[in-house]
């Protein structure tokens, strides 16, 4: 958590005042709003651009806050987005955050003495743990096996998968992508639908969208056209995409193919895709940490294949 000098001074001040007015003073002028509080910049990546956290059930969230104030008193609790009521009964904002018990969608509220923030500019998404997978579905929605259940290995399966439902697959995850980017695309029509989304590959996509906006000398990064051709792939549809590797990251929700108008000019080509290559290989010198493969595609529509796999790899498809 990020608490300032200034803000726990503050506190000093208030109560000195508190008793220059005596007993008399009524419990409501007593009462302590909410101070100004958001996300750290931090919590949004190195691209600032991330809008979207992800937490299995219970998990603790690394979340720092800013605070215009003193946290004194202060509690949390977790609001299902859309919704204004609360998903469990605050705790006291000392020490970690832990997420809500079940999965789904929510925004961070702070309160005091009946005062209560809402903190709307970072969605946290609890998954559903992969364990509650029985055979090679989730509620109906066919997935397939990852390579990590068969062997017993959990670094070759994800954790757990967000549970997405259709009023929420507009959720914007950063500033240019929303969770629908990131449904497999095998034609299966069930709601709720279940996906992978690494906030690490939001972060490095993001920085990849601002290194192209610098060069043309932009300042709106909301100006790039982005499309992305396939995020997250159950096992089962991997296995039916041509030329697909049988461990494609698209799997564990760390990859994706995109199409951007790089240059400007209104549609995409070639010489797009290669400034995107440039632009990887920009982001990946500055933040080694979002290190990971790189392939440029020119057959039928051009795109480039990003993820964060943590170790540099290229390729030409």
């Amino acid at each position: 958590m990020v608490f300032g000098a200034l803000a726990i001074a503050s506190v000093t001040v208030l109560s000195r005042a508190d008793a220059a007015l005596g007993p008399a003073r009524s419990t409501a002028l007593l009462r302590r709003p909410v101070p100004v509080a958001k996300p750290a910049s931090s919590a949004h990546g190195s691209s600032r651009a991330v809008r979207m956290l992800t937490a299995l059930p219970s998990q603790e969230v690394e979340l720092p806050l800013e605070l215009g104030g003193s946290p004194e008193g202060m509690a949390y609790e977790w609001v299902p987005v859309g919704s204004m009521a609360p998903a469990s009964a605050p705790r006291p904002l000392a020490g970690a955050l832990f997420a809500p018990s079940l999965p789904g969608f929510y925004r961070l509220a702070l309160s005091r003495d009946g005062d209560r923030r809402v903190l709307d500019s970072l969605t946290l998404g609890v998954m559903k743990p992969l364990t509650e997978k029985r055979g090679s579905s989730i509620n109906g929605y066919r997935i397939g096996f990852f390579r990590g259940e068969r062997r017993g290995t959990s670094g070759n399966a994800p954790e757990g998968l967000l549970e997405v439902r259709e009023a929420e697959a507009e959720l914007p995850v950063s500033e240019h992508l929303v969770l629908a980017d990131f449904l497999t695309h095998d034609n299966q029509t069930t709601w709720p639908r279940y996906v992978a989304v690494d906030p690490r590959l939001l972060d490095k996509l993001e920085l990849v969208f601002e290194e192209i906006v610098r060069w043309r000398g932009s300042k709106e990064g909301s100006e790039v056209d982005v499309d992305v051709h396939s995020g997250f792939r159950t096992p089962l549809h991997n296995q039916r995409v041509p030329r697909a590797a049988g461990d494609s990251r698209h799997q564990y929700g760390d990859a994706a193919d995109i199409a951007v108008d790089a240059n400007g000019d209104g549609k995409v080509t070639w010489v797009d895709v290669a400034l995107i290559g440039r632009a990887v290989e920009a982001v990946e010198k500055r933040y080694p940490e979002l290190s990971g493969g790189l392939g440029l595609y020119n057959r039928g529509a051009p795109y480039a294949h990003v993820d964060v796999r943590g170790k540099r790899v290229r390729w030409r498809g």
